[in-house]
């Protein structure tokens, strides 16, 4: 009998957490060596499943070795880089170091791992890496392959929520991402994140490839960039436990183009950190993705541009922005009026506040479809607000549900002439709204308006300016992201003040001792 997965990740949450509250260690320090051992885990389950079969073609003429296990889609495994050894240690044995060389092992033999797996767990007790051993060993029995994702990516998103702000540097919640990919249908070709955190949209891109039916090996070739390499580790390991390659590259994308992204992808994904600032613009002054650089202290036009640059002939972008970035003044609104007149931009959506771990305000996603110039919608842009559909988990925290992210996704398709798709039967949200099969503008939630239209808004992509939202409503909503940036900016600086004024101490207590 299949266990019941929700309840099992739930069960080895709570055992991990607790684990760690007693370790002393943050988050930050915790989850890559927990997901590393999850990782160990999942990779014996597939070696185990082949294995046998594998040695039974083995002769003295004919070893089998790592080539064989890799022809098989599974990652070679030395004895002593097994998850089952590491369990059977003997009391007092170092498993920080055993655990690191079984890393290092696995990277020796597997080369699409280099660099890939966590090295630091001889920095967690070893009471502890025998504790979460034992634990994932004895909730993780009657596995199979897909599920260890599952499990990946539900501590993927415990993680994020535990450890608060920063963990918008690796996790986009997954409800956003299945309606980016929803809305994007990214069914064959190169897909680019350059802002790629822990992979999010990669294994959501392959699992909506799935549900049609298709193998997401053969159709998609993924491209990621991310800045830190601790993240970079994460996402590597996020598509080996989702049994998918990527070539994911560490590197600043503001300065760096690791991938040559200039008109070269099919879809571009991404949720870049919002209204940075100190961006050293004279970097980026002869780079051909960036036409336009905004006199504004702020990269979200930066972002916003290199999306578009990576996109081909007929290629589709979807990401998250800030809310301010729609109606943007002055030199940033120029880069947004030609957006829109070149016939780039295709939908925005509104989305409700509370669905990020990382921020409480609400944001806007934006999809570019390059394909739509000339056609009937190249001079006609989709507005979805969607701020009154969601579903509320906890107090501070929401999500979509499927009939929810389904009723937006086919809101598109329909402003596509494209077919509504339902994966689980009627959907009555969908027909209480569009009862006819059709598409037609609703009050509050949807509106198509024409580039003449838009032009009189000022090149707004406020939704509110259209689809008869209170504008006031959305002016205070920017009014709080601008307080909200202002207060991280504040906190920042308040911690850089406390770090000089203790090195000060510090020398002067030195001095003083002398």
């Amino acid at each position: 009998m299949q266990p019941d997965l929700a309840e099992l990740e739930n069960r080895l949450w709570a055992a991990a957490d607790q684990l760690r509250a007693n370790s002393g260690l943050k988050a930050s320090e915790y989850g890559a060596p927990v997901l590393g051992l999850i990782f160990l885990r999942f990779a014996e389950v597939k070696f185990d499943g082949v294995q046998e079969e594998l040695e039974a073609g083995a002769s003295t003429r004919r070893r089998i070795g790592p080539s064989d296990y890799h022809a098989r889609g599974v990652i070679y495994l030395a004895p002593e880089s097994r998850f089952s050894g590491l369990l059977s240690r003997p009391e007092g044995a170092n498993l920080g170091q055993a655990v690191n060389g079984a890393m290092h092992q696995i990277e020796e033999h597997n080369d699409s791992l280099k660099g890939a797996l966590p090295r630091n767990y001889s920095a967690i007790e070893n009471s502890t890496i025998a504790s979460l051993l034992r634990y994932i060993s004895s909730y993780t029995q009657h596995l199979e392959g897909d599920a260890f994702g599952l499990i990946y990516e539900y501590f993927l998103g415990q993680f994020a929520m535990a450890e608060g702000q920063k963990a918008g540097e690796f996790f986009t919640p997954t409800s956003i991402v299945r309606l980016i990919v929803e809305i994007l249908q990214p069914y064959h070709g190169r897909i680019l994140d350059p802002a790629c955190g822990s992979g999010g949209m990669f294994v959501q891109s392959a699992r909506f490839i799935e549900r049609h039916k298709r193998s997401p090996g053969r159709e998609l070739s993924i491209y990621g960039q991310e800045k830190t390499s601790e993240t970079v580790r994460l996402a590597r390991m996020n598509l080996a436990v989702h049994g998918l390659d990527g070539d994911i590259l560490e590197g600043n994308s503001y300065y760096e183009d690791r991938h040559e992204s200039f008109g070269r992808f099919d879809f571009v994904m991404a949720n870049p950190p919002f209204n940075v600032d100190k961006i050293d613009k004279a970097k980026l002054e002869e780079d051909p993705r960036f036409p336009a650089l905004p006199n504004a202290d702020n990269g979200n036009y930066i972002w916003i541009q290199m999306f578009a640059a990576a996109l081909n002939e007929a290629g589709r972008a979807g990401f998250v922005m800030a809310n301010s970035a729609s109606d943007a003044r002055h030199s940033e609104a120029a880069i947004r009026q030609r957006l829109i007149r070149d016939g780039l931009v295709d939908v925005i959506v509104a989305v409700a506040s509370n669905f990020f771990y990382t921020v409480t305000l609400p944001v806007t996603l934006w999809f570019f479809d390059r394909g739509k110039v000339g056609s009937e919608r190249s001079d006609r842009i989709l507005f979805v607000d969607a701020r009154q559909i969601f579903n509320q988990i906890d107090r501070a925290h929401r999500d979509f549900t499927d009939e929810q992210r389904e009723l937006i996704a086919n809101i598109v398709r329909l402003y596509r002439g494209e077919e509504p798709e339902f994966a689980d039967g009627p959907n009555e949200l969908f027909d209480e709204r569009f009862p006819d099969g059709a598409y037609a503008d609703i009050e509050g939630l949807c509106r198509v308006a024409t580039r003449a239209e838009i032009e009189e808004q000022g090149w707004s992509l406020n939704p509110g300016h259209y689809v008869g939202t209170e504008v006031e409503d959305l002016d205070d909503e920017v009014f709080d992201e601008q307080l909200a940036a202002a207060h991280a900016e504040l906190q920042t600086l308040g911690a850089n003040a406390r770090e000089l004024e203790d090195g000060i101490d510090g020398v002067l207590t030195r001095l003083l001792d002398n």
